[in-house]
């Protein structure tokens, strides 16, 4: 009887250890976007739209014959976007391919600086 008492008592803390590991990542920071407002996890992934994101991208570049310099902020799931997809993909590209799925990559901030 105290083989099985300790067997379940044993299965039981086993899963409470377990249950606690699939706890979701905590926010820890809201940040607001001129264009979405966005979180930081506890992880350090990020979210917006419920949908998590794996990076935090600031681009920066001027983009063709402007006269500022334009610095946009993706959530993304790819590690490196170039400054040419980045403003292409902000809204300036005609062309649907430019464009990113809401799992790979969403703008979340876009401001132009003086050059």
């Amino acid at each position: 009887m105290k083989k099985l008492i300790a067997l379940v008592l044993a299965v039981v803390c086993v899963l409470g250890l377990v249950g606690c590991g699939n706890q979701p990542p905590e926010r820890t920071k809201t940040i607001e976007g001129n264009l979405k407002t966005y979180y930081e996890l506890s992880d350090g992934t990020w979210e917006y739209d419920g949908q998590i994101y794996k990076y935090r991208l600031v681009i920066k570049g001027t983009m063709p014959n402007a006269k500022t310099n334009s610095t946009f902020t993706y959530l993304s799931n790819i590690e490196n976007i170039p400054f040419e997809r980045a403003w292409k993909a902000a809204g300036f590209s005609s062309n649907m391919n430019d464009y990113f799925d809401i799992e790979d990559a969403v703008l979340v901030d876009w401001m132009q600086t003086d050059n």
